[in-house]
């Protein structure tokens, strides 16, 4: 796909401020799942809208482009994690390659590619009260110049985490290790595994995709973990919708139905891992004892101290990760690192793990925002002075939305409900003649508490606990967070009052 576009807009050359700025109704920042939906929902809800999407990568795909590391694959089936508006009809459980041809058939589909710039990375977003207008300056990555882009609306998609770096902890020891070191967000597409000893640290969806996915071709691979986590062993296929397409159903009912089936689960298995957490917990426990067998101490390596889903829960497809287990190729080990010596890793309990190779599968940095450096009239932006509007809008910023999925269900289901919204809004916007909205707090609020971003008790991520500094605060009513409740969401979104004093108009 080109990496450049041209469009029928008007480039507003100022000698004196440098290059030429090119102006859109709407900026798209980031072509990863969230934001091709963006501009789907834009293209089809405000057709003669005018838009650009900013990609810092060289290609679409988000996440899905940037891991590459063996077996990457998502955690959340592709009936919700895909979009409502184009049906899926492989496996639940799909490869990036998979995400990414699906993908690529919605740009293709709906003649998204003229709209999307890539190898533009955005370094600065100021906003003028005198303008009504944001103007992004971006370096473009096959030439080294920066490009100036002026926008009425922002839309961020960039997801958030930060795409260059991920998170490794800093161990005693390290610089001594003799082997090689890496983190499966920055995967070399060199690294020689065969017939290596590998250790993973950690014990979430990657090591739980990565551990397999080597297993066949390591000498052992052993996933080394602080605490258990919980998973759903499964089979990576969905009757329902294997016995509606044998009844040769349309695929687009197929997906509809097969969707509202699995939201409708989802919903209930949460509502249980709330209100009986320690049937759920017993039957999660059971699902990976059937496929480790009774000899296996399934206490100590894959039972968790905290109840479901106060962090998220990961699906094993076929329980490929326990058959690596119980073949003997891979093994789990629960303890914690003393430090890194020359041949390996010794633990706190004194054992020490040979490796040739360590994977560090321990997260990734919480990136808000872009770390574009924003500014508004001047003043720089500090979004963790700002109140969340239900997770999407920010006091005292003005015509901007964010995209931030939900942590108990698929992401996407959030980028749609978005999307509906931001159409809504621009055309409420357009009804009223204003050229700025942004929210802002109303006199009954003023005695509301804030918190922070999320309920720790609730849900509490290594990355969101490293990061809280950065977000937004959260308010006591309901409007004023960011609630994790797709079930409620999907009808409140569509009923807000546009007109509440919650949103400022000029």
């Amino acid at each position: 796909m080109p990496d450049t576009v041209t469009l029928p807009q008007a480039a507003r050359a100022d000698a004196a401020d440098g290059p030429a700025t090119e102006h859109f109704d709407v900026v798209i920042v980031g072509a990863g799942i969230s934001g091709i939906g963006a501009a789907y929902h834009l293209a089809t809800q405000r057709p003669g809208t005018s838009f650009a999407i900013l990609e810092s990568q060289e290609s679409f795909g988000g996440t899905w482009l940037t891991h590459r590391y063996p077996g990457i694959r998502s955690d959340s089936d592709l009936y919700t994690f895909g979009y409502r508006f184009k049906p899926w009809t492989s496996a639940p459980i799909a490869t990036a390659a998979e995400i990414r041809t699906y993908m690529g058939e919605v740009i293709r589909d709906n003649d998204l590619e003229r709209h999307i710039r890539y190898g533009h990375k955005i370094g600065a977003a100021r906003w003028s009260s005198t303008d009504s207008q944001w103007t992004l300056e971006a370096v473009r990555a096959d030439t080294g110049e920066t490009v100036r882009i002026s926008a009425n609306f922002l839309w961020m998609c960039q997801g958030y985490y930060r795409h260059d770096e991920g998170y490794t902890p800093q161990w005693p020891g390290m610089e001594s290790f003799q082997g090689r070191i890496v983190h499966p967000q920055t995967w070399p597409q060199d690294l020689d595994y065969k017939g290596k000893k590998v250790v993973v640290i950690g014990s979430g969806a990657t090591a739980a995709t990565l551990v397999p996915a080597i297993a066949e071709d390591v000498e052992h691979v052993i996933m080394l973990q602080r605490t258990p986590t919980y998973f759903i062993p499964a089979r990576n296929a969905n009757q329902l919708a294997d016995t509606l397409r044998e009844l040769q159903i349309d695929e687009t009912w197929i997906h509809e139905i097969v969707r509202r089936k699995i939201i409708y689960d989802q919903a209930v298995f949460t509502r249980r891992a709330f209100e009986e957490p320690d049937a759920v917990k017993k039957e999660l426990l059971a699902g990976v004892r059937a496929h480790l067998g009774p000899d296996y101490d399934v206490d100590k390596h894959f039972t968790p101290s905290y109840r479901p889903w106060r962090q998220r829960i990961a699906y094993v497809p076929d329980g490929d990760l326990f058959k690596g287990v119980r073949s003997g190729k891979a093994s789990v080990v629960t303890d914690e690192i003393e430090r890194f010596t020359a041949k390996g890793i010794l633990l706190k309990s004194g054992q020490e793990l040979e490796a040739d190779i360590v994977v560090s599968a321990t997260g990734f940095h919480l990136n808000v925002l872009g770390d574009i450096d924003f500014a508004i009239d001047g003043k720089p932006l500090v979004f963790s002075d700002t109140v969340t509007y239900r997770g999407m809008m920010f006091t005292g910023v003005p015509n901007m939305a964010w995209v931030f999925g939900y942590f108990r269900a698929s992401w996407t289901l959030r980028a749609d409900l978005v999307g509906d919204f931001v159409c809504r809004l621009l055309a409420h916007m357009k009804e009223k003649g204003a050229r700025r909205v942004e929210v802002a707090l109303r006199p009954e609020d003023k005695d509301m508490k804030l918190l922070s971003w999320i309920d720790t008790e609730n849900f509490n991520p290594g990355y969101i606990l490293r990061g809280m500094h950065l977000l937004p605060r959260r308010g006591e009513k309901p409007e004023w967070q960011h609630t994790q409740d797709y079930w409620g969401e999907k009808d409140i979104f569509p009923a807000i009052d546009l007109d509440d004093p919650a949103f400022v108009y000029r």
